[in-house]
């Protein structure tokens, strides 16, 4: 360890950004701080929503707070950081920093992976074994989903990041991109990473690539399920489901593209990873609640409250 001290001559990376422009840097600060502040208040809606109406305590709505949650906080960890960036002419990060937002990203990242594919399981069985709904998706078996979603996102982070921390980093130390992502760190060492690489491939692309094909085919399954019944409650139905398989496509095709490649013939694209740590976080609660009645009912319900309480008070 005292060996890799020594040859680390790195404390600090330096982050391109977007653009050098300092007109341009200052209208993207305005753009991700609003963005920001409608992921925090979008996905906040729906957290809270969910806990204060009854109509909303259900499997999905409560996968659906803990999706909220989990954009929330893949989000916050990279975001308010790039925010400031856009305002400083040089962009640095320490190089535990830039740990810790790797960590983080992948943390969350993984989490909502796996909670995207429990809900997946959930309108399975909603739709392909109603009668067994309730008995199957209890309470018990929500919260080990949940568990299992956190635990997964711990493992995938930690078995990349364990040896990434380890790396020596001799320079050069520029960072092509608003913040600190496994491809484009791991490729600054200043040793063999050809392993890591592969792992990272394994561990964040062709994970992500078998769980999106996965979870399409789950959903071609329930779609022709439902449209072998002709009801009102199976276009309900329908446009959940077509909620679910545009947030996972939106969430997965960005993580596919940037992490399933080998790193000698692939650059990541930045704006990309913007898609998937920001825009993503942002679109999740507008597609949700556009494309689901009762969430929009719970929301004017929860509003209407707080502003009665405003006038009354």
């Amino acid at each position: 360890m005292d060996l890799l001290n020594n040859r680390s001559s790195v404390s600090e990376f330096i982050l391109l950004g977007l653009s050098s422009s300092q007109e341009i840097q200052i209208l993207f600060f305005a753009i991700f701080f609003l963005v920001y502040v409608a992921i925090i208040v979008g996905n906040l809606l729906i957290v809270i929503s969910v806990i204060v109406d009854n109509h909303l305590h259900s499997p999905m709505y409560f996968f659906l707070a803990n999706l909220s949650f989990f954009d929330l906080c893949l989000s916050s960890a990279t975001t308010p950081k790039v925010i400031a960036d856009f305002l400083r002419k040089h962009k640095t990060i320490s190089l535990w920093g830039c740990m810790a937002q790797m960590f983080l990203v992948h943390f969350f990242g993984g989490g909502e992976m796996s909670l995207l594919i429990a809900m997946a399981m959930d309108r399975y069985v909603a739709i392909c074994k109603p009668l067994h709904y309730k008995t199957v998706m209890n309470r018990r078996a929500l919260i080990v989903l949940l568990l299992l979603s956190w635990a997964i996102g711990f493992i995938h982070t930690t078995s990349q990041m364990v040896f990434t921390a380890g790396l020596p980093f001799c320079g050069p130390s520029v960072v092509d991109s608003i913040f600190c992502d496994l491809p484009l760190v791991i490729k600054l060492a200043c040793t063999d990473t050809y392993i890591l690489e592969l792992l990272v491939i394994a561990n964040s692309g062709l994970l992500s690539l078998v769980c999106f094909i996965f979870l399409l085919i789950s959903y071609i399954v329930m779609l022709v399920t439902i449209w072998q019944h002709s009801s009102r409650a199976s276009s309900k139905a329908v446009s959940t489901l077509s909620a679910h398989i545009t947030v996972v496509t939106l969430f997965f095709g960005p993580t596919i593209f940037i992490y399933a490649f080998p790193f000698s013939s692939y650059s990541v694209d930045k704006f990309l990873s913007v898609f998937y740590s920001i825009i993503t976080p942002l679109l999740n609660p507008i597609i949700y609640t556009l494309r689901n009645q009762e969430m929009k009912a719970a929301i004017k319900r929860l509003s209407s409250q707080h502003l009665g309480s405003w006038f009354t008070s």
